[in-house]
């Protein structure tokens, strides 16, 4: 799964992509897209590894991509941040909340719909072109269901609304599954606020942006990049009192991969032991035979039950024996819906 970070040049997104993947003094193509994998933090995955004091702890991760940043009108740029958004799964929309300079102008209300101009553009682009092929082939009568469709969500984009917010039925939900449309992602708000804001949360715009955000059903991340620098350069004690100082409880980064991993629908089990802790990622609704696979095909292929234990059950009673002592200790079959947080260890014969 890809997060594609966007937003307009100089708003902080850059710093923002090398927080979250840890990619900081390690250069990033100005013009190009930058790769690199980001860490979820995972606060069962700590303590699991506080138990059982593995050789190796792995966290959850998901791939992140530093779009270019956009410039309206420079064509063959706009071609590679559409490009580069069309890949992402999931979308970060970074926006400024501070100057640059006296005469600077925050509006990040602004920011976001210049963005999603240019989304909403190649979407209503792509389907105009589709719905003529379509009229143009000698088999319009198997895809009327399809150009019905098209229709639904061209009068969306031409009312300014994200195709996501459309409601399709089952049948639609499927023929939707062969585009990619921009405007069909999950997309989270970062809004990056001068440090001095951070604390009360007082910049310019935010009562705009909020009355927006509530209108569009868009869910936001508040954060000062520079103070994500400062904590990033913190350790132990230091680090949280640096944080409590300014109110914060986690670090900004952490907020925005949790949230995105979340919009993704994704979840993580763990598997735990002496040799690693290490967290799965899976799609919420995920059978546990389907989780096997996630481990090693085999183990899928040779699945007999999942023993599971609950987090919660072992946060509440302290350890694994005490768990088993309890009763709370399932053994559960193929079709079981791994929960987020579930402790499983799989048996199988191949």
């Amino acid at each position: 799964m890809q997060l594609g970070i966007l937003g307009m040049p100089m708003v902080g997104k850059s710093t923002i992509f090398d927080l979250l993947t840890d990619n900081s003094g390690k250069g990033s193509v100005p013009g190009k897209s930058n790769t690199a994998m980001a860490r979820i933090p995972d606060y069962r995955v700590d303590k699991l590894s506080e138990y059982y004091k593995p050789k190796k702890t792995t966290y959850a991760q998901l791939e992140v991509v530093d779009i270019p940043g956009l410039l309206p009108g420079g064509e063959k740029a706009a071609a590679v941040f559409l490009e580069a958004v069309r890949q992402a799964d999931a979308l970060l929309m970074v926006v400024k909340a501070f100057t640059d300079g006296p005469n600077d102008k925050v509006d990040p209300v602004s920011d976001i719909e210049t963005l999603n101009y240019e989304l909403l553009l190649a979407d209503l682009d792509l389907i105009e072109r589709r719905i003529k092929r379509i009229d143009d082939s000698k088999k319009k009568k198997q895809q009327e269901k399809e150009r019905g469709m098209l229709e639904k969500l061209q009068y969306a984009l031409e009312n300014e609304q994200h195709l996501s917010a459309v409601e399709l039925d089952e049948e639609e939900q499927e023929i939707i599954k062969a585009y990619q449309f921009l405007t069909n992602k999950p997309v989270l708000i970062g809004v990056n606020i001068a440090e001095d804001d951070m604390p009360g949360k007082n910049y310019p715009g935010r009562e705009k942006l909020l009355a927006y955000l509530e209108e569009h059903g868009l869910n936001m991340v508040e954060v000062s990049a520079e103070i994500e620098k400062e904590i990033a350069e913190l350790d132990g004690e230091a680090r949280e009192a640096f944080m409590q100082e300014l109110g914060l409880e986690e670090p900004g980064v952490v907020r925005i991969a949790r949230s995105v991993y979340e919009s993704l629908g994704l979840i993580s089990f763990i598997t735990c032991g002496e040799d690693e802790v290490k967290a799965w990622t899976i799609k919420n609704g995920t059978t546990a035979k389907s989780a096997a696979g996630k481990i090693h095909s085999d183990i899928e292929r040779g699945f007999i039950r999942a023993e599971v234990i609950k987090y919660e059950d072992f946060q509440q009673l302290g350890s694994i024996n005490a768990v088993k002592e309890k009763g709370l200790f399932k053994l559960e079959g193929k079709e079981y819906l791994v929960a987020d947080g579930d402790l499983i260890n799989f048996r199988f014969n191949v």
